[in-house]
């Protein structure tokens, strides 16, 4: 089973109202992460899947590159392709109109989410995505992923006719995603399928052990439950896997300080992701080829412990933040 072990990497400002502000110490605390720790950013995440032999997959955002710079992003494209890990379009127009120069025509107020954006303006806004990393010196992304997984048959238009092969915006747990009619009758929402030339392979999840759906995301699962649905997902033949993390996560939110939990359910994961290397090779966009039909592949489980775990972390977490 190939494991797709994505970030999304995107830089925030505490305020649209005071973004030139707020940028310097934001872009740090996003890309870098430096805590009197160390840096548990991007350096600590690509310091352990080097440590742990693994691949990545970084989704990386540049229209606030627009805004701020190509510079910026360079530093971002330098970091992750000098550790040899692979680079991906990530996309949220609510940059859009914080450009310097405009993206698009007439958009003077914020619209989140890329299903607000029609078919002509999301195909704009990615080509934009593109250029801004190439400008930066990134490898031609063949991969999309929207962000906040916001997502409609417009997208997936967009992403073809902007050359790519592969999207990674659906996640049935969200309900931004919208994909409409796409999704194969005899499949189930979170296997990979192909429409239009174009592979669309969604976010992964799992049901818990209380019986709730859950996508796999490492700040939202206990490190029990991903390698247990991970475990489950290898009996019941899936063939791929999607995790999710992101460039800031190991942060404890609003803080420069490093979260000992999900630290430690990262280093969890990428253990046993070595351990089991043999049977769940992390992967990035470049190694995949060939995927069997979409069927109906049961969703993967995780024990009542597992889930009980996430619970205890979660209100350990509350007490000592």
């Amino acid at each position: 089973m190939n494991i797709l072990f994505t970030f999304d990497v995107e830089v925030w400002c505490n305020s649209w109202d005071t973004l030139d502000e707020d940028f310097p110490a934001s872009f740090d605390r996003y890309v870098f992460g430096r805590s009197d720790k160390g840096a548990y950013a991007l350096p600590k995440i690509l310091d352990t899947l080097n440590k742990y032999h693994l691949k990545g997959v970084f989704f990386v955002e540049p229209l606030f590159a627009a805004r701020f710079g190509i510079e910026y992003l360079a530093i971002i494209v330098k970091l992750i392709q000098d550790a040899g890990q692979e680079i991906q379009l990530h996309l949220h127009p609510e940059w859009t109109d914080e450009a310097r120069e405009a993206l698009l025509e007439n958009v003077t107020s914020k619209r989140q989410h890329l299903t607000q954006y029609n078919a002509d303006e999301q195909k704009i806004l990615i080509k934009h995505g593109i250029r801004l990393l190439d400008e930066a010196g990134c490898t031609p992304p063949t991969a999309f992923r929207a962000g906040s997984f916001s997502c409609n048959q417009h997208t997936f238009a967009a992403v073809t006719e902007n050359g790519l092969k592969f999207d990674s915006s659906i996640n049935p747990q969200m309900e931004e995603s919208q994909p409409g009619d796409i999704i194969p009758v005899k499949a189930n929402p979170y296997e990979v399928f192909t429409r239009n030339g174009l592979t669309l392979i969604p976010m992964s999840s799992f049901r818990d052990g209380f019986g709730h759906n859950r996508h796999a995301q490492i700040g939202a699962c206990s490190a029990h439950e991903i390698t247990q649905a991970l475990e489950d997902a290898v009996r019941k033949q899936w063939h791929t896997f999607v995790l999710l993390s992101h460039g800031f996560e190991l942060m404890i939110p609003g803080r420069n300080l490093p979260d000992f939990f999900v630290e430690q359910r990262f280093t969890h994961i990428c253990r046993f992701l070595a351990a089991n290397h043999s049977i769940m090779p992390t992967v990035d966009f470049s190694d995949l080829s060939d995927f069997p039909d979409p069927g109906n592949t049961p969703l993967p489980t995780a024990g009542k412990f597992a889930t009980a775990r996430r619970y205890a972390e979660q209100a350990l977490r509350r007490l000592y933040q």
